[in-house]
């Protein structure tokens, strides 16, 4: 008898196996070998549990509150929508991976996730569209045509994501070829390149449109300082504040995707899970912030949370209009 017997590289005593009683006790342990769980898929379920409740408050807020159907409402509805089918996407994962192992049910799940990740990062990006143009054409903002555009660019939104989902469903995965496998099994390594160069177009397109909305906020602030003749704190302030808005939302993204997205081009699939797993967590964390970013700072959302949960105010009360620059 072997020394030692190897384990998911952990290593157990002989004495610990010959102590047990015959074929018997060696079929219980592989039995608690194989439902072993990863602790790092234990934290994503846990991400993603998070992830669901706070984005299903946010969903039925906006869902359940007429006074909410400006553009920006429903942008924030479908990141919101995003991130809830995210979540639930990293709990169903986690559930089918053991209890209901499948190569079938794996490429549903990780289909599933793409599109959800998928989805938020691009109403990100339309949420961005959507400042900078409320900013650009104020005058216009609030035109039919504005929100034709916006349900244009959900529809495009939702539809490219869909379709990127559908990929490893219809054919585009590594069963038959492990050796085209990527980070994420059972994505091949095209299609990994494919979504994070996605990601870095969407990531440069988001970074140039907040630099122009800085640079418009920025101007607005200086041109009403003039229009009073002096520059007062108030204006130093409030130019301040927006433009530490945008870098800690801007800086957020980064943080949360730009780590898998890199890893996604240089790793290779013979390469330790834990990489993978390290880079993927830190991406789960986006969606669990972007509810307090974009949802639970306005003050329409808070309100409404505050009629549905505690009955502090009428259902009826007024809701001002807003442009997405105040959110």
């Amino acid at each position: 008898m072997n020394e030692t017997l190897l384990v998911n590289e952990t290593t157990v005593p002989a004495p610990w196996i010959e102590a047990s009683n015959g074929n018997t006790s060696l079929e219980l342990f592989s039995e608690l070998v194989e439902f072993a769980i990863n602790p790092w898929d234990i934290m994503l379920c846990i991400s993603g549990t998070i992830i669901a409740c706070e984005n299903a408050i946010v969903v039925a807020i906006i869902f359940y509150t007429p006074a909410l159907r400006a553009p920006m409402f429903v942008l924030i509805g479908s990141l919101a929508t995003a991130d809830l089918l995210a979540g639930m996407g990293l709990i169903l994962n986690f559930v089918f991976q053991y209890l209901i192992p499948s190569e079938t049910i794996s490429l549903v799940t990780v289909g599933f996730l793409v599109a959800s990740f998928t989805a938020s990062i691009s109403s990100l990006l339309a949420i961005t569209v959507d400042r900078y143009l409320s900013l650009y054409n104020a005058l216009t903002y609030f035109s039919e045509r504005t929100i034709f555009c916006i349900h244009m660019l959900l529809a495009i939104t939702w539809g490219v994501s869909i379709c990127l989902g559908l990929l490893p469903i219809l054919g585009w995965n590594c069963l038959n070829d492990l050796s085209a496998c990527s980070i994420v099994k059972p994505l091949t390594r095209s299609n990994v390149t494919l979504l994070a160069i996605s990601f870095f177009v969407i990531f440069m397109v988001m970074l140039n449109l907040y630099f122009k909305i800085c640079k418009i906020v920025c101007r607005h602030a200086h041109q009403i300082a003039l229009q009073q003749h002096f520059f007062t704190t108030s204006h130093y302030v409030a130019t301040k504040k927006g433009v530490s808005t945008l870098a800690i939302i801007l800086g957020t993204f980064g943080a949360s995707w730009l780590p898998f997205a890199i890893y996604c081009l240089v790793g290779e699939h013979e390469y330790p899970s834990v990489y993978t797993y390290a880079t993927l967590l830190p991406a789960t964390y986006n969606s669990m912030i972007n509810p307090i970013i974009y949802a639970f700072r306005n003050q329409e959302i808070q309100r409404s949370i505050f009629v549905l949960f505690c009955g502090c105010f009428q259902t009826n009360v007024s809701y001002r209009s807003r442009s997405p620059s105040d959110v």
